[in-house]
Order: structure tokens, then C-alpha cells, then sequence
């Protein structure tokens, strides 16, 4: 059974374009990703996901630069997108993490596949965002192909296409959904790069932690937090965007 890790990156991101190439150290914020990903020890394999315009050619040849596996597809029909690099790389489980989390722990990741390895049997689809006790930008999902191929050939709704899950999460009728979750309520903070604020928060994080320890991981991050209590003020006012906006 092939598992394989999917991240969907553009370089038009309506808040902050151009976002996953922008500069920390030296280091554009999709390579720190991208680090943490070939650490993750229960995928096979992974690839970005990016369109087919002319604005996404740096993210291919950052990817070709890396040695970074990289599909391309439909800018806004990000489903499509999803099953065409789903095919393209053989796999059976499916792990949706998005670009906008350059600091994900790869053992977060690997708690939500072991999770859904274990109770395949259970769930057709699992995920640690829907019920939000991780920190914003610790999310992934894990989902068996067969759940995407249907959403693909079945979803019509706009936000289904663009956001890529809905279809199989909002009908809990036809597939099994699980749920994992962190011990404690971490929900109220954010480290994933969505604004300007978000970034700056991110970049303080990276320019602490990474050179002391590039595999830095969530408790450093909440450690390193605790040192300075007012950085999370620095996006606690922005807002999560919801389903269809």
C-alpha cells in the first residue's frame, strides 16, 4: 500500500501572494516544509501539487532544484488537482497538507497516518483539523483513494472542488470519518501563513529555533512561545477562513 504525501502550493494565494517561496534565512518557507516531509517515517512518498499557470513556474523549478517531486494542474479545482497527483504517484492513502504550514511536526503527521493505518477498517477518512485541539498549522489528513476518486468524479459544488475534502468529511452518512486529537487545547494558536501577521509570527519561530535545532518540533514551539508570551499577539486577531470563502 503506497502513501503518499500531497501539498497543494500556488504562488496567487488571495492574502499573502507569493507566500510559499517568501524568504526566512535564506531559505523560502516551502523548503523548511519540504525538510519536514522527508522526515515523516509512515509515507512513501510525496510530491507537490501546483498548477498549470506561468505564475507557478518558480515553485516547479524550486521543486526540480530539490529533487521534489511536482505535478500540475487546474489552479482552482484543486480536487482534480489532488487525484491527478494521486494517480500520478500510485497511492492507495492519501495525506493532504498544505503549504501554508511550514513548521507541521513530522510527527504530528505521522500520528495522524498511524492512526488511520490502524482503524482502516473504522474510517474511510481522518483528520486532526475538524475538531480543532492542534495548533492552525498542524493539520493533516489522510483519506484512502478511493474516498477522492469519488469525490472527484461526484463533487460539483464549488467549494468541494477548490477545498478538496468537503465532499467526504460533510457526509458522514457514506464515509466514516475519525477524529484524533491533542491531549490539551492548543486550537488558539496559529502557525500557519495565511497574512502578513502570520508570517512575521512564523519567521520569529524559524529564526529562533531552526538554528539551534532544525528539527524543532511542536513542545519547542510552545517552549520557545512561553519565553515570550506577547508573540502570539502578533495574528491573534486574524481569522480562519471558513468553508466557501
Amino acid at each position: 500500500m503506497t502513501c503518499a504525501i500531497i501539498v497543494q502550493a500556488r504562488m496567487t494565494s488571495t492574502r499573502l501572494p507569493g507566500k510559499v517561496l517568501k524568504d526566512v534565512q535564506g531559505k523560502p518557507l516551502l523548503e523548511y516544509l519540504v525538510e519536514r516531509l522527508r522526515r515523516v517515517r509512515l509515507a512513501d512518498t510525496f510530491a507537490v501539487a501546483t498548477t498549470c499557470n506561468d505564475t507557478d513556474l518558480p515553485i516547479v523549478d524550486f521543486c526540480r532544484r530539490l529533487d521534489v517531486p511536482v505535478t500540475r494542474g487546474s489552479e482552482f479545482d484543486v480536487l482534480a488537482r489532488y487525484y491527478e497527483a494521486a494517480l500520478e504517484l500510485d497511492a492507495e492513502t492519501v495525506v493532504r497538507i498544505t503549504s501554508d504550514c511550514p513548521i507541521i511536526d513530522p510527527a504530528v503527521i505521522d500520528d495522524v497516518i498511524r492512526f488511520y493505518l490502524d482503524h482502516q477498517e473504522q474510517y474511510d477518512y481522518v483528520s486532526n483539523a475538524l475538531i480543532q485541539s492542534y495548533p492552525y498549522g498542524m493539520s493533516a489528513e489522510v483519506f484512502s483513494f478511493r474516498a477522492l476518486a469519488e469525490a472527484h468524479r461526484e463533487a460539483v459544488a464549488e467549494p468541494e472542488r477548490e477545498h478538496v475534502t468537503p465532499f467526504i468529511y460533510t457526509r458522514p452518512q457514506r464515509y466514516r470519518i475519525g477524529h484524533v486529537s491533542y491531549p490539551q487545547n492548543l486550537g488558539d494558536h496559529r502557525w500557519t501563513v495565511d497574512t502578513q501577521e502570520d508570517f512575521d509570527l512564523v519567521r520569529r519561530i524559524i529564526e529562533s529555533l531552526y538554528p539551534v535545532n532544525p528539527a524543532f518540533g511542536l513542545q519547542d514551539v510552545l517552549a520557545l512561545l512561553q519565553e515570550h508570551p506577547d508573540w502570539p499577539q502578533i495574528n491573534a486577531h486574524i481569522r480562519q477562513k471558513k468553508l466557501g470563502e
